[in-house]
């Protein structure tokens, strides 16, 4: 890498704690039952939180919802971005802070695999806790003739596997690489955004989609189900892919009942065969350890109010919930280390910078 690019790398990255504001003084919630006092430091977060109507944006306005009414001492600013995968390159960059961010992109970056083989990254940031799990699963459409993942193997359809830069599509990218349905279909790679129309005037036979925690559909995935005109149904998944899910690392094989639609999506299978991603927010080092503190008690303790905005918020009552996407390899944030050792869900195998 040339100087001149590492000089513009270093500036971007310093550009990044313009993400984290300082204050004295309160930030304007009403601390109404805990947090600290309104007398000390407080501190303005800017989350990188993916598309707009995405879960993880909605999880991370609530989350801002919650700092905003039951603390003193932090505020959350979430910020659109093209996705988990492409979140680690904004924050090597310096364009971000914090972010959500999916465990599988978090491997691939700290190993080199992947996309980050050919494109590492310099820096990572450290681990927070756990926010959502999305489970990933195949929706076709009336006329397109599909039945099956099997029928996939024939090609010539024309598929959507989820918008390019998320961490979902990184995973289902390599699920249906390792198939072998991939080259011989059509890959449609518009935005989440763009996706209802394509639905609506024809122009997809097959999509993945994906719900949060077994509760309720992606907006952007909604939207696919109400612009559909009623044409959805579930796939079926052969067992060539169904080993495909096995097979790859960091998905996670799942079955249930359909959740979320608005249509009768069982005219194939009433079963949905799913391959999960979990997702937790993560923080750079030039955010204070006061701060990251805060924001694991604020999941942890109101985890209610946060649910009153996004229904698919996981219950934190027992805080050791927000552990389940730690990976040993990586550091903690030292304020989310700290909390997980007040309440004692603390590992020996883990690390704190």
């Amino acid at each position: 890498m040339s100087m001149e690019n590492l000089n513009r790398r270093d500036l971007l990255k310093g550009a990044a704690t313009l993400g984290v504001i300082t204050t004295a003084g309160c930030t304007g919630g009403n601390g109404d039952d805990d947090g600290e006092d309104g007398g000390g430091e407080s501190y303005q977060v800017t989350i990188g939180a993916t598309s707009s109507n995405s879960s993880s944006q909605a999880a991370a306005q609530a989350l801002a919802r919650a700092a905003n009414e039951h603390s003193d001492t932090v505020s959350i600013s979430p910020q659109v971005t093209d996705g988990w995968t492409a979140n680690l390159y904004e924050y090597d960059s310096g364009n971000i802070p914090a972010m959500a961010v999916d465990n599988n992109s978090l491997s691939k970056a700290i190993n080199e695999e992947g996309p980050f083989a050919d494109d590492p990254v310099d820096t990572l940031p450290q681990q927070g806790f756990m926010f959502t799990s999305l489970q990933i699963h195949w929706v076709g459409l009336e006329g397109s003739g599909l039945e099956s993942t099997a029928d996939l193997e024939e090609g010539g359809y024309t598929i959507y596997p989820i918008q390019p830069g998320f961490g979902t599509r990184l995973l289902t990218e390599e699920v249906i690489k390792e198939a072998g349905i991939w080259e011989q279909n059509e890959i449609y790679n518009g935005d989440t955004g763009d996706v209802p129309g394509a639905v609506e005037e024809g122009r997809v036979d097959a999509l993945c989609v994906y719900g949060a925690n077994g509760v309720e559909l992606s907006g952007w995935v909604q939207e696919v189900d109400v612009r559909s005109n009623e044409g959805l149904y579930l796939l079926e998944v052969d067992d060539n892919f169904r080993q495909a899910i096995k097979d790859v690392p960091g998905a996670i094989l799942e079955e249930f009942e359909p959740y979320g639609y608005e249509q009768d999506v069982s005219k194939i299978t009433d079963t949905v065969v799913s391959w999960s991603l979990a997702a937790q927010w993560a923080f750079g080092p030039d955010i204070p350890a006061e701060a990251t503190k805060e924001i694991a008690r604020l999941a942890h303790e109101h985890h209610d109010t946060i649910r009153e905005s996004d229904p698919t918020t996981l219950d934190y009552s027992d805080p050791e919930v927000m552990t389940t996407t730690v990976i040993p390899e990586l550091e903690i944030h030292p304020g989310v280390a700290e909390f997980f050792q007040e309440n004692d869900i603390w590992s020996d195998d883990w690390t704190s910078a």
